[in-house]
């Protein structure tokens, strides 16, 4: 398989080991038991999202916090400090339109996020 190749390609280019059985059962295993890790965690999640049925709103709540402001506007803020466009250009404007509603993205989803949770926690009852 072309994944496997590779790990073991850069394991006897780079780190000098001998290629043979030792080292493709070595190699693989630790990707299968890395693999195996991740379907822990994805286990983990869906326990966390089947045990909260406001698992939407808690999502809502941080990743107004984490993601928008790593998607909408810390790129335009870079792209604005890296290439120093025209002021009032199209894309300056642009930029800023993003950076703007990325702002607004970012204050009111958390809001919005912790007022399913208040209104959903009052009726909650645990696995029922």
């Amino acid at each position: 398989m072309p994944v496997f190749d590779m790990i073991e390609t850069v394991l006897v280019r780079k780190f000098r080991f001998r290629p043979g059985l030792t080292l493709r059962l070595i190699a693989r295993t630790l990707y299968v038991d890395k693999a195996d890790e991740m379907l822990t965690w994805a286990g983990f999640t869906m326990f966390v999202a089947i045990t909260f049925p406001f698992f939407s709103a808690l999502l809502s709540f941080f990743g107004g916090f984490a993601f928008a402001p790593t998607t909408y506007f810390l790129p335009c803020i870079m792209w604005l400090t890296i290439y120093k466009p025209k002021r009032l250009s199209l894309s300056w404007f642009t930029n800023w339109i993003c950076i703007v509603l990325g702002v607004l993205l970012m204050e009111l989803s958390p809001i919005g996020g912790l007022r399913q949770i208040i209104l959903k926690a009052k009726t909650y009852k645990f696995y029922q």
